[in-house]
């Protein structure tokens, strides 16, 4: 018999960061599998939700036959606790969390506290909370979640070519949108440090989501004097995502915060050095051996290690070296549906068990 499954996402399923991502490719490998996907993208602002946003999660999960198994996206839920405890008794909710909506980088103090005082509160309406790191699964315990309800259904990996990652003048790539929480300016500050050196740089990611600070870290470029080195690419089609991946010779993500870090993943996939920071979850997600990952907002130390890498070749290969030996041992997008196939079956199981004894 088809099992089925709806899936929640704020805006349009199709964008291209890391959380869409996953949710696209855990829909495409559950369909693999015989389930039932139907993703639906809801209107307006998330995850400080406005009257759209409310209005259209309201519509849809009404629109839901009682009983439903709904997997809903935390970016949806967590900016709505009223309307997840008013479909709980009706729908089978199941929260997917990211990272916590507070964790996001840039934020105002007030807003942060009114998004994890709303998360925590929507996080009580779902019987089961799945998460995408070991991690973020520790964090929640600070949201009141227990152990018994929480599952962690780690993300997969695509194929990608084996980048030669050996040119002489080093092509350093950076995968993440021009947002606050990515450290972009970090990046530019450090490159400044290392101008004296030979390398070029490409930064992949949206430019639209946060157009000011997007603007700044353009400005400070050119400040830098870096115009002709450190381009702002903003996103681009998978094929050209696939060709800078094989093109690079070191990737970097200083990021300040991560649920996961996919883009660590897929340039370990590549065979690429990595050169990021330990910020949330990359510490654990970066594979021994494959890249070093220095603390969070430290300029100075991530300044000295892009210099030793830039210039210190032998160090660079022997990274690259250890990114060939740990893709062997990355998981795919097939086995990451299965895991979520499991947990959604361990979920109804439990949650069968839980009614029977109410019954």
């Amino acid at each position: 018999m088809s099992r089925r499954v709806d899936l929640v996402v704020p805006g349009d399923p199709a964008q291209l960061t890391g959380g869409y991502l996953y949710d696209a490719n855990i829909a495409a490998s559950l369909r693999a599998q015989g389930w039932t996907v139907t993703v639906h993208g809801l209107p307006g602002r998330f995850p400080d939700a406005d009257a759209q946003a409310r209005e259209a999660l309201d519509a849809t999960l009404s629109a839901l036959p009682a009983g439903r198994q709904v997997v809903i996206d935390g970016l949806a839920l967590g900016g709505l606790p009223e309307l997840a405890h008013a479909h709980a008794g009706r729908l089978d909710l199941i929260a997917l969390i990211h990272h916590p909506l507070a964790d996001e980088g840039g934020l105002c103090t007030t807003l942060q506290r009114c998004l994890l005082a709303s998360e925590r509160a929507a996080l009580a309406a779902a019987r089961t909370v799945i998460t995408t790191s070991r991690h973020t699964a520790r964090r929640l315990a600070h949201f009141g979640v227990r152990p018994n309800r929480l599952q962690v259904v780690e993300p997969g990996v695509r194929a990608l070519p084996l980048a030669a990652a050996d040119a002489d003048i080093p092509k350093l790539l950076c995968v993440a949108s021009l947002t606050p929480r990515k450290g972009h300016g970090l990046l530019v500050a450090a490159l400044a440090r290392v101008a004296d050196l030979d390398w070029q740089c490409d930064c992949i990611g949206s430019l639209a989501r946060d157009p000011v600070h997007a603007g700044a870290i353009a400005a400070q470029i050119a400040a830098a004097g870096l115009d002709g080195r450190v381009r702002l690419s903003g996103e681009c089609t998978d094929d050209a995502l696939c060709a800078a991946y094989a093109a690079a010779d070191l990737f970097v993500l200083p990021s300040r915060y991560e649920g996961y870090g996919m883009v660590i993943t897929e340039a370990v996939a590549a065979g690429l050095p990595v050169l990021t920071t330990s910020g949330g979850a990359l510490g654990e997600t970066l594979p021994h051996g494959a890249g070093l990952a220095l603390p969070v907002d430290d300029v100075d130390t991530f300044a000295s290690a892009l210099r030793d890498l830039l210039s210190n070749r032998e160090h660079r290969l022997q990274l690259r070296d250890g990114a060939r030996r740990a893709r062997s041992s990355l998981r795919d997008w097939t086995r990451a549906g299965f895991e979520f196939a499991t947990a959604l079956d361990r979920h109804a199981a439990t949650n069968h068990l839980a009614q029977g004894r109410h019954a």
